[in-house]
């Protein structure tokens, strides 16, 4: 029997580049889902095209605190996330948040979430740029946030794959269970499955981009401006039987 798996197309909204790469790989048959930055230079012309091409409903929020533009002015106060009023990827996992950062957070959150409901995203699942939704500190913020606009599908920390701290994911992954929340059973990105077994009821983090030659990749990375990766369809989903978030309980 073929393991069940999501496919997640992350940073929709982001640019217009990795959006109708995220698009393509819809078409395609390549992924199942995507998951949206309301603060991406692209985002209104994504939930444009996400209505014109029918996966309006298969996407999520991805929530960020580490790249591009707050859409709040009291996250810009808090150094740990904003620098010269854009996000930054520095922020100290293991460094606890003031009553005034917990608030801002969830202010800016929320506003991301807000800004999706403006653009008729109704949200499937949540996660996160750069994981930053599995921070210790940052975790109870957003549970709190997906719980006040009725996100109950939330993505793990990284729990299969290369290089995974096993008991920190544990952790983590235990206490969205335990506020309630739906997950997978396991989750790895596609570039740091390894040489593992893809698992029945696994989340799978895709990257759709083109690179330099128009081809569609899982985005590995951007040199002088040009993304790079290995070719989407390298996926070889024929070995699943795939799902969605919309659909797992």
């Amino acid at each position: 029997m073929k393991p069940q798996v999501i496919i997640n197309g992350d940073d929709f909204g982001m640019n217009e580049r990795c959006s109708r790469a995220i698009a393509q790989a819809f078409a395609l048959g390549l992924i199942t889902d995507a998951t949206v930055m309301a603060n991406g230079a692209y985002v209104e012309e994504a939930a444009a095209l996400a209505r014109q091409e029918g996966f309006l409903d298969r996407l999520g929020i991805h929530f960020t605190l580490t790249e591009g533009k707050p859409l709040t002015q009291e996250i810009c106060r808090c150094a740990q996330f904003v620098r010269d009023g854009r996000f930054h990827k520095d922020y100290d996992w293991q460094q606890s948040l003031s009553a005034r950062e917990q608030d801002a957070v969830c202010r800016e959150l929320s506003a991301q979430a807000d800004r999706l409901a403006q653009l008729g995203i109704v949200p499937t699942h949540a996660d996160s740029h750069h994981y930053i939704h599995t921070a210790r500190h940052v975790l109870p913020l957003v549970l709190r946030v997906c719980r006040a606009h009725e996100i109950r599908k939330i993505r793990l920390c990284r729990n299969l794959g290369d290089n995974i701290d096993a008991a920190y994911a544990a952790e983590i992954n235990a206490e969205i269970r335990r506020q309630g929340f739906v997950t997978t059973a396991f989750f790895a990105s596609l570039r740091r499955m390894g040489g593992a077994d893809v698992m029945d009821n696994t989340e799978i983090l895709v990257h759709p981009d083109f690179d330099g030659n128009s081809v569609l990749i899982d985005r590995a990375g951007v040199k002088d401006g040009v993304p790079f990766g290995a070719p989407l369809e390298n996926l070889a989903i024929s070995r699943f039987a795939l799902t969605g978030y919309g659909v797992i309980e």
